[in-house]
């Protein structure tokens, strides 16, 4: 990805969470601990899926994926957020900021995508299970991913490198923890009108869409575990998609409110904080601790573990 030569801004201030005063190393230590626990977490469903041939179906595959984006969201912002709370803000070049709003928003764009193609593969196992293995079969699956890869690279690309291409002639600090889009706008003295516009059409194929096909997809779920006649049939079913619809709530939950308040600076950087921290230390959790299969197949590979061990 190559920037433009032409800006006069060679580095940006990121001035982070301000007036911490006592609880800088307090904050400092829990974001430490979330981000090691982040990665761990994620890893060790990603290990633990690929260990278990009990978990190897389209449900876990899209998993895998989904806690890859987590590990790759969280490296993106924590480390460097851990450098701006200790130091009480920190520099960093103006192509490292844009390097960093690149792998935010392929993160961004990928949990969309994988967090709809979720949903359709619910929404086959509960509304048609008689032609799931017939539709959800391993090429199918490989090709969504692939398609979600190539969708996320070609926007990402599109409005990093148009962003790139803006004029930064001053000032050259942004009150956030990290490179978003609408700081980095706020600090060019280009014309961003367009860019802007080109944000809210590509936010329609990957934000606005998803969050329909997800709706869509839920509403005939609902429909059919209605239809189921027993109590515990019914919530038998609606197990085996709780866990994805608690992510799909936590994750475009944000988003919504973040969208009601655009000009809160406060708002943006607490939920900012929610989406990029904590659901990704979140989603792991959620997976783990409410799907039986995924605690079998921990028990099992920590059983083998201890005896490798011995």
């Amino acid at each position: 990805m190559q920037f433009s030569n032409s800006s006069e801004v060679t580095e940006i201030l990121l001035l982070g969470f301000q007036n911490l005063e006592s609880f800088r190393i307090c904050f400092f230590l829990l974001l430490l601990i979330i981000f090691c626990v982040t990665v761990c977490g994620n890893l060790l469903i990603i290990l633990v899926v690929s260990y278990s041939r009990s978990l190897h179906s389209p449900m876990y595959f899209f998993l895998t994926q989904l806690s890859f984006t987590d590990i790759m969201l969280s490296s993106t912002i924590v480390p460097n957020m851990l450098h701006i709370v200790l130091l009480e803000g920190t520099s960093v070049s103006f192509i490292g900021c844009l390097t960093q709003f690149y792998f935010f928003l392929t993160s961004e764009s990928l949990e969309c995508l994988l967090l709809t193609v979720m949903s359709y593969d619910r929404y086959q196992a509960i509304c048609n299970p008689l032609h799931y293995n017939m539709v959800m079969d391993l090429t199918f699956c490989v090709r969504a991913v692939l398609l979600c890869w190539v969708m996320m690279i070609a926007v990402t690309l599109t409005l990093s490198v148009t962003v790139s291409r803006l004029q930064f002639c001053g000032p050259n600090v942004i009150d956030h923890f990290f490179c978003d889009f609408d700081p980095l706008l706020e600090l060019s003295c280009s014309d961003t009108f367009l860019l802007k516009l080109e944000d809210m059409i590509l936010a329609v194929p990957f934000v606005v869409c998803p969050f329909i096909v997800i709706l869509v997809s839920y509403g005939y779920i609902i429909i059919t575990i209605m239809k189921i006649p027993s109590v515990s049939g019914r919530q038998k079913t609606f197990s085996t998609c709780s866990s994805h619809l608690a992510v799909v709530f936590l994750y475009y939950g944000s988003l919504i409110i973040m969208y009601l308040f655009p000009n809160k600076k406060s708002v943006k950087k607490v939920l900012s904080l929610f989406y990029t921290v904590v659901t990704p230390l979140l989603n792991p959790m959620i997976y783990s601790l409410s799907n039986r299969d995924i605690k079998q197949a921990f028990k099992k590979l920590k059983s083998k573990m201890c005896l490798s061990f011995k």
